[in-house]
């Protein structure tokens, strides 16, 4: 007896599913539906037909030849093994299938009633941050189905019988799903919502060097069209520039504006060395600058103004590492130095340095894991000369490096000052005695004219008789 029950149970599916079962599916306009046949192991010795109503769609002999009725359907239809695809679907209302022994015995059916599924969504795309976004998913169907709706993120939220009213946030960027389920069976609807936002930077606070590039980051989604965002009613895009550190309460400098013509440009206000990004079109709004300067430092805000009254900004804060030398940078060895590894302000706890001396240098303070900010070296050597790197790190991440070049010059001993002195002196008397030697020469010659030039009348050469 139980077996018998057992028996029955597993049959009734399959005389539903081959005498004619109705099964409910619901279907948005332009989907692609598919429609499988009666489970029939048999199924190939059979003729298959698919009917809409009383118009014959589709057919498949037993040779395995196929055809198809193209009048108002426009190649929409296809077979692949028995089952009937839809593509671009536009007709809702009642498909069967037929499996037909010889002329008209029908040994297996199966019929698929298609409801109309509606999903709308206002206002239309896209939607700018904070705005009223309504989402409303419903059926042409005498019963009442649950619904629900899945966001991008696949969470399941509860709706007002399909219709959900949000404000909408960057997270509602993506693909949202209606999930309609009648007698256990799930039929999905997905709906695109482009939502104008301005997305978080990997960091509200960028660090850089002299020796390191800086990137001020800005940009909203890029799957988002420039055409979309000006039919939003944009009035201005612009970077606003704050010197100095984020408590200072002075006027923001106006760096760029971006012309709003049809290829938009940007157009200097005041020229700081950076310079926008070339993608302003895919959603990039950054700034850039190759190496970083000592003025950078401060806050960055990007915004973006609409008709609406909407404002989108983000600020971003710039601190500029460097290493400060409390002598210079030329040195004597023996000389004492502190050397500063700072971004003008004590480095909050979450942050450290490490120090890279160059290669033949041997500070005893730089061979532990923590390596203060601040440097004190009491006496340089020869060594200690080169380049000297500070990196910024944050936990396991490297922020950014700075770079200073020390010049060491040997210290001066006592008999080093001596032996120069000596030769100087020397050489000193060696001039003085060359001076005084040439002086007296001239002055002998002088004398010698002088004697030979004294008879008033000279003799002519010749004997004379004494």
């Amino acid at each position: 007896m139980k077996n018998l029950i057992q028996s029955v149970l597993i049959l009734i599916p399959v005389l539903l599913s081959t005498t004619g079962a109705e099964e409910v599916i619901y279907a948005q306009l332009g989907d692609t539906v598919s429609f499988k046949p009666p489970v029939d192991p048999q199924s190939k010795i059979y003729y298959l037909y698919w009917y809409f109503g009383n118009l014959e769609l589709a057919w498949r002999n037993t040779f395995g030849a196929t055809g198809f009725n193209k009048d108002n359907w426009n190649n929409t239809l296809s077979l692949s093994d028995d089952t009937l695809i839809i593509k671009n679907f536009q007709h809702f209302g009642t498909f069967v299938c037929k499996l037909i022994k010889g002329r008209d015995t029908v040994v297996g059916s199966r019929i698929y009633k298609v409801l109309k599924l509606n999903v709308n969504m206002n206002p239309p795309n896209p939607v700018l941050l904070d705005e009223s976004l309504s989402l409303t998913c419903s059926v042409e169907s005498p019963k009442k189905p649950q619904i629900h709706w899945l966001n991008p993120q696949k969470e399941k939220l509860k709706s007002n019988q399909g219709r959900l009213t949000l404000s909408a946030t960057g997270q509602h960027n993506g693909q949202w799903t209606c999930v309609v389920t009648d007698d256990g069976r799930e039929s999905k609807a997905e709906v695109s919502v482009m939502v104008i936002y301005l997305l978080p930077p990997p960091s509200r606070t960028q660090y850089t060097s002299k020796s390191s590039p800086l990137t001020i980051p800005c940009s909203y989604p890029s799957h988002i069209p420039w055409e979309k965002i000006k039919s939003k009613g944009i009035q201005q895009v612009h970077w606003d520039f704050l010197p100095g550190s984020t408590l200072n309460s002075g006027d923001p400098q106006r760096l760029y504006s971006l012309s709003l013509e049809e290829k938009p440009t940007w157009e200097a206000d005041q020229d700081r060395g950076l310079n926008p990004v070339q993608n302003t079109m895919k959603g990039n709004l950054s700034l850039t600058r190759k190496q970083g300067n000592e003025e950078d430092g401060g806050d960055y805000t990007c915004t973006l103004k609409f008709k609406n009254g909407v404002t989108l900004s983000r600020t971003v804060h710039v601190n500029v590492l460097q290493i400060i030398s409390s002598a210079g940078t030329d040195l004597i060895s023996g000389q004492q130095v502190n050397l500063s590894c700072s971004i003008g302000r004590p480095l909050p706890s979450e942050l450290r340095v490490k120090w890279f001396p160059p290669t033949r240098s041997s500070q005893p303070s730089l061979l532990s894991d923590h390596h203060p900010a601040h440097l004190a070296i009491p006496e340089v050597g020869t060594g200690d000369g080169g380049k000297w790197r500070c990196e910024l790190w944050q936990n396991n991440t490297r922020l950014t490096s700075a770079v200073i070049t020390l010049k060491i010059e040997p210290k001066t001993t006592v008999w080093m000052l001596v032996i120069i002195c000596s030769v100087t002196a020397i050489v000193a008397l060696l001039l003085i005695l060359a001076l005084v030697l040439c002086r007296r020469r001239q002055q002998k010659m002088r004398h010698l004219r002088h004697r030979l030039c004294q008879c008033k009348n000279p003799k002519p050469k010749g004997f004379y008789r004494t």
